[in-house]
């Protein structure tokens, strides 16, 4: 094996490390999820009975609840180890920077899971207004009745999109902490900020009413502000 060769080898190593770790801790999550998993269906489910008062959520298939209840349990388990899993990620880079650089793993990977956390609340929250703005177009002629399985994939999808889109204020403050961008140049940009926001919130929100929109929309643009904030006197400092 040739010196150059060990410092690939060396990242593999420490790949599949950090890899092994975030997936125990993503299968014990998960285990814990299942334990909870009725507890874990009524979260999800209330939205639902909500916009649709009285309806049940149905499953057609012998095997859909197994299935269903697995799904779910895993959709937790990502959402308990998250931390576990960005701190993860976050040690697998953090060789590459300096001392000073690596004083931000903890202070980022914290930030990363608030939002992503802030993220999911919000979705959760928007996800009813979503649900009674779509079912509405049924009116009085046609009676939802909605696969728990279809359901539950759609409720888990838009609450991970949430989850998601949240992160952005972390990548613009890398970006900025890099030298690609400056909060002169973000604030020159507010405009087009929102634009994008705007266009970037009414792709992810499926249901296309007002109110979701700036659930998310509304959010991201404080965030937006916050992170110009955050560039020009924490990471100057």
């Amino acid at each position: 094996m040739t010196s150059g060769s060990m410092p690939l080898m060396s990242h593999l190593q420490e790949f599949r490390s950090r890899l092994i770790k975030a997936a125990i801790a993503v299968a014990l999550a998960t285990a814990i999820a299942f334990a909870f998993n009725q507890q874990i269906l009524d979260l999800l489910a209330k939205p639902y009975q909500v916009a649709v008062p009285g309806g049940q959520l149905a499953f057609f298939r012998p095997t859909e609840a197994f299935a269903t209840v697995m799904r779910l349990s895993l959709f937790g388990g990502l959402i308990i180890a998250s931390p576990v899993v960005l701190y993860q990620a976050w040690r697998f880079i953090a060789p590459a920077l300096s001392p000073k650089e690596k004083r931000w793993a903890y202070p980022i990977t914290a930030v990363f899971v608030f939002l992503f956390l802030l993220g999911v609340v919000v979705g959760y929250v928007a996800l009813e207004r979503g649900l009674g703005f779509l079912l509405d177009f049924g009116g009085d002629t046609l009676t939802p009745i909605i696969g728990a399985d279809f359901y539950l994939k759609f409720a888990t999808r838009f609450i991970l999109a949430f989850g998601i889109a949240f992160e952005f204020p972390v990548f613009l403050f890398a970006a900025a902490a890099v030298g690609a961008v400056s909060s002169k140049t973000l604030r020159s940009n507010r405009r087009w900020a929102l634009l994008i926001i705007l266009v970037a919130a009414a792709f992810i929100t499926p249901s296309g009413d007002p109110m979701t929109l700036m659930l998310l929309s509304v959010p991201l643009y404080v965030l937006y502000e916050l992170t110009i904030l955050a560039i020009r006197f924490v990471l100057r400092k």
